[in-house]
């Protein structure tokens, strides 16, 4: 499949949507990561970076999924929805992930310098964090590390 094509398979499966995502922010020449949000297994939000676009530093992916499925949902709450992001999550998104109250958090390639789950302050282990989700990392680990080694090639 092409970038820019979906089929049924792929819109089902929200780790696909958020990897949809993370094309067309790279294709935006913002960083490629995206995410989505999932309820009952459907798909309510998806989001790519959009913080060159939209000139602001929290238009993070998640960030963006989560206000998307709070605005659908009419609530501040989305304790029962799962995230799926192509990247271990900030600080700052760990953060929002953890005041929407997210179920679960399912990403690909790990962080080791800018992620907040299982790297740097791993925020949800903190005494200080109101709620953390279970989280799942490293599934289609390399198809993310890829997608960013390539968007970081082309800008050098």
């Amino acid at each position: 499949m092409r970038r820019g094509e979906t089929d049924s398979k792929s819109l089902a499966d929200p780790m696909s949507c958020a990897f949809m995502e993370a094309e067309a922010a790279f294709a935006r020449g913002e960083v490629p990561v995206g995410a989505a949000i999932a309820r009952h297994g459907e798909v309510i939000a998806r989001a790519g970076n959009r913080t060159l676009e939209a000139h602001d530093p929290t238009a993070h992916a998640e960030t963006l999924a989560i206000r998307e499925a709070c605005r659908r949902l009419g609530s501040q709450r989305l304790t029962d929805c799962d995230l799926y992001v192509t990247l271990e999550p900030c600080a700052m998104c760990a953060a929002a992930i953890s005041f929407a109250r997210v179920r679960r958090l399912y990403f690909a390639a790990p962080d080791p310098k800018g992620g907040a789950v299982e790297h740097g302050p791993r925020f949800f282990a903190q005494a200080t964090c109101h709620h953390a989700p279970e989280f799942y990392g490293g599934i289609r680990e390399s198809e993310a590390a890829q997608l960013l080694r390539r968007f970081f090639q082309e800008r050098r």
